[in-house]
């Protein structure tokens, strides 16, 4: 059996972090103030008072919101609060922030609750590729997380990795 072909990659010790799996499925929803503005560029209270009392909010009933206001307006604080607190009941989640904002508070949720110990002098590959856009943001949340316990930390495929960091050995 000299020529018997070896996995390496299977038999190695490497952990692979697949950020894919802490994806939060759901649709998201982009809520731009600005459409609630006078000539966007001023927020009339009663107005935006009347908008939000008879806005049927039901429709974003599990949804994942991000609320923003693109136009260049000041808007106060105040009313972000009142359309986060309308939103709330039916909203799976509400930030505010553009959708970019909502995905890396949906992931960091997620990774808050890890146990990163389970990595400690571990090697780990960050998984490269995948089939939802996992914001560079989440890249660094996991190295910052990863980098005190484990060992090493590469990026990309076990097969062919990048290295990120390596422990120095005493």
């Amino acid at each position: 059996m000299e020529n018997e072909i070896v996995n390496r990659v299977s038999n190695s010790q490497l952990i692979t972090l697949d950020l894919e799996e802490f994806y939060t499925p759901g649709e998201r929803v982009l809520f731009d103030m600005k459409e609630l503005l006078f000539q966007e560029l001023i927020l009339r209270e009663t107005d935006f008072r009347n908008f939000v009392k008879t806005h049927d909010w039901s429709k974003y009933q599990n949804k994942l919101v991000a609320i923003t206001c693109s136009a260049d307006a000041i808007v106060p604080t105040w009313a972000y609060m009142i359309l986060a607190s309308s939103l709330q009941p039916f909203a799976a989640a509400v930030v505010y922030g553009s959708l970019q904002d909502l995905e890396t508070h949906l992931f960091e949720q997620k990774l808050n609750k890890i146990d990163w110990q389970r990595f400690e002098k571990a090697k780990v590959v960050v998984k490269g590729c995948s089939k939802v856009n996992v914001p560079v943001s989440v890249y660094v949340l996991a190295i910052n997380k990863l980098r005190p316990v484990a060992q090493s930390i590469m990026y990309g495929e076990p097969c062919s990795t990048v290295p990120v960091f390596k422990k120095k050995t005493t």
